[in-house]
């Protein structure tokens, strides 16, 4: 039977399902899929906090989101065309958010009474007309699969484990998905359970087999490559991203890393990704906690490596103390933040921005950091190669803060050829540095970037003292004299004041808009969809983008005050806006949500038509 191929320029689905279902392998395998075809994408994983919820409650849904197009995209999207519900909880957990008209494919088998009662359901919502707005593919995935895999010798609940690999083949036969590379992964997975790896390929071809030959599915759907530049791509997360910035920044400094870190969702995968690359040089320990993480990078750093530790916000809480000890005794020291929703330990699968005053400011005495947040997940590596650019060049602490959206979600990205990377080696210091030729003086500074030297321990007449109590002026010696602090706490400050970034730079199309829609992070992606969505409608408005947290562009003040209105959208209560009113005087407008989500576009194109209706 041939079937009908309808052109689409996008496509978002969400697989949806209990926490035990796969989902999150699922969505990785279609994203992997995907982005082998050439299509840009943006993904989306949102996954429960509990190891293990019970099975078949609301709280136990996991998600995975992803949003594919033949043109270039910026967000995972705001509603799913297509929901793969396996479970009555998946159904109505997402319901909410799938516009009419949109295609429901519902594992039917699973839609028993002691399901649907276990959510609220007092009949079976696939029977009655309560989803005739939707189009619903009511598909028994769970029987089928058992049935497909009965020649195999596995058990029946590892043929029905199975179930997420035969949803996986049909949607893959459903949007024309290249199959080789996930049968090929299948493979490799369970290559020590040869039954298992032979069911699941079976699981999977059977899913692609029944989209063909099925009634149920009339129409399948192609979706074209995406117009990219040439280049090597790969499919990435943020967290791995930020690995590899971290390798690119230990190679381009010339030096070895060592990262002291303590597993915390959602950072504990750059932990994962950076133990693989040991043939770089990389050192990675696993602490006892998270003190002993951030102690034991500023140990190497003192030692002459570049320095790593990473957490989320409540290990940042538990680590202030010994940041603060990496700005008076002035080491490179790069501390990653992948935020999550607060406080204490809130919601540690749900994202938030609501860190950057700690990071700012969460420290006893005036111990200025560099602040550095990237934009999507791909930027994540240009971040941590800029953080460590910054952390070398000036000796000091700096804080990258990514968020639990960028670590987890993944876009294509262009790899880089190391002649494209910066070089961001500076030399130890090898000789004394004192007037008379013989002394050296641990703190006596660059003119041009006030860092002091990095002289490793064990070089011949260039011992020093260190720690955390205040040192003198040159000599490091230790100091208590009022002047030599007030001295010591302006030149850190002056330090930090004086590094270089970049000049923040506005998207503006026609130069003559009147609102200016800022934002930091991760809302990067919902801003620049939004503000593509009110150009469409006719709508003015000029989009810009902070990199650099800490010290603030140069020009952002003469930024600011050349628009009429500032929309500020984050997801905390307006940290960033505090900070930008009290220091440019410039009446920001605030828009701000936490629900542990990353904006929307639609919402904030609406937010966006408010303000500059205003006008």
């Amino acid at each position: 039977m041939t079937k009908q191929v309808q052109q689409l320029d996008r496509v978002i689905i969400r697989f949806a399902g209990d926490s035990g279902d796969g989902m999150q392998l699922t969505g990785d395998r279609f994203t992997a899929e995907t982005a082998s075809f050439g299509n840009d994408l943006s993904t989306l994983p949102n996954f429960p906090a509990e190891i293990r919820a019970p099975a078949g409650t609301l709280p136990g849904v996991s998600s995975f989101q992803l949003h594919f197009a033949d043109h270039d995209i910026l967000t995972p999207g705001d509603a799913p065309n297509v929901l793969v519900a396996m479970n009555p909880a998946a159904l109505k957990a997402n319901l909410s958010d799938l516009p009419r008209g949109a295609d429901i494919i519902a594992n039917a088998d699973e839609f028993t009474k002691r399901n649907l009662q276990k959510v609220g359901y007092d009949v079976n919502p696939l029977e009655d007309e309560s989803l005739a707005e939707w189009r619903l593919h009511s598909v028994p995935l769970t029987s089928l699969t058992v049935k497909a895999l009965e020649e195999f010798d596995i058990s029946k609940k590892d043929a029905e484990r199975a179930k997420n690999m035969f949803a996986l083949g049909l949607l893959s036969w459903l949007y024309g998905r290249p199959v080789e590379a996930t049968i090929k992964f299948i493979e490799t997975k369970f290559a020590k359970k040869p039954a298992i790896a032979k069911s699941n390929v079976a699981a999977f071809n059977a899913g692609y087999n029944y989209g063909e030959t099925t009634e149920a599915f009339s129409v399948s759907y192609e979706i074209k490559p995406a117009p990219l530049s040439a280049g090597v791509y790969r499919n990435i997360s943020g967290n791995q991203a930020l690995a590899l910035g971290l390798v690119a920044a230990s190679v381009q400094s010339k030096l070895p890393l060592f990262l002291g870190s303590y597993p915390i969702t959602p950072a504990s995968d750059i932990l994962h990704e950076l133990s693989k690359h040991k043939r770089f040089g990389i050192r990675t320990f696993q602490a006892e906690d998270e003190i002993a993480g951030v102690g034991a990078a500023l140990g190497a750093a003192f030692g002459g490596a570049l320095g790593v530790t990473t957490t989320s916000g409540p290990g940042v809480a538990l680590k202030a103390e010994t940041v603060g000890l990496a700005v008076t005794t002035e080491l490179p020291l790069i501390v990653v933040d992948v935020q999550r929703a607060g406080p204490s330990t809130g919601m540690p699968t749900k994202t938030e921005q609501t860190d950057l005053l700690m990071a700012l400011f969460g420290r006893n005495g005036e111990s200025p950091v560099p602040v550095i947040a990237p934009a999507t997940p791909s930027d994540c590596f240009d971040a941590a190669v800029e953080a460590a650019r910054i952390a070398i060049k000036y000796r000091t602490p700096v804080m990258l803060l990514s968020d639990g959206y960028l670590a987890n979600g993944s876009e294509p990205w262009k790899v880089p050829s190391q002649a494209e990377l910066p070089d961001i080696s500076v030399p130890y210091t090898t000789e004394p540095n004192g007037d008379d030729g013989t002394t050296f003086l641990p703190f006596k500074r660059d003119a041009e970037t006030l860092a002091r030297p990095w002289a490793i321990p064990g070089t011949p007449g260039l011992e020093h003292r260190i720690g955390g109590i205040e040192k003198a002026d040159g000599t490091g010696n230790i100091s208590y004299d009022p002047s030599n602090h007030d001295l010591m706490v302006r030149l850190r400050q002056a330090k930090i004041d004086g590094i270089d970034v970049p000049d923040l730079e506005v998207d503006d199309p026609d130069g003559d808009a009147r609102v200016l829609v800022l934002g930091w992070g991760s809302t990067y992606g919902p801003i620049a969809a939004a503000a593509r969505r009110v150009r469409r409608g006719g709508g003015k408005v000029a989009q810009a983008h902070l990199r650099h947290l800490n010290p603030f562009p140069k020009n952002i003040g003469e930024v600011l005050k050349s628009y009429d209105k500032v929309l500020l959208p984050e997801i905390n209560l307006g940290q960033l806006a505090l900070l930008l009113r009290a220091k440019f005087l410039v009446d920001i407008i605030s828009y701000n949500r936490v629900r542990g989500l990353p904006f929307k576009a639609e919402e904030l194109a609406g937010v966006i038509q408010e303000v500059i209706d205003s006008e």
